[in-house]
């Protein structure tokens, strides 16, 4: 294995951790630890962030460079795992099977539509 990838790794796997601990603190009630929740979760995704650019580093990469396209793609898989989450959260929490099913489809259309937004589609 390379350094670059086990560096990677560990840190990737330390940022997730770190971002997964500061949602559970934040999102469950019993815990009263909201804000320390959301400042462990965002030193999480600061980590991440870190990652992506030490491995770029070590890999001797350029820095990321944004395009139309790519934003676009980033945007919809936002919004279809969002969708498909809220649809989940009608049908388990609030009780609403109907209306979470469709947006649960839709969630789950969205991220389908996404390998063809990010892929391209040839013959």
């Amino acid at each position: 294995m390379k350094k670059s990838s086990f560096a990677a790794m560990v840190l990737g796997t330390l940022s997730g951790m770190l971002f997964a601990l500061g949602m559970c603190m934040a999102l469950i009630e019993e815990w009263n630890a909201l804000r320390p929740g959301v400042a462990l979760g965002a030193a999480g995704l600061v980590l991440g962030l870190v990652t992506l650019l030490v491995w770029r580093r070590m890999e001797h990469r350029p820095p990321v460079s944004f395009s139309g396209r790519g934003v676009l793609c980033a945007l919809v898989g936002a919004a279809g795992a969002l969708a498909l989450g809220v649809g989940m959260c009608f049908c388990m929490v609030w009780g609403n099977m109907a209306v979470g099913i469709l947006i649960g489809f839709v969630g789950i259309g969205a991220l389908v539509g996404l390998i063809a937004l990010a892929r391209g589609i040839r013959e």
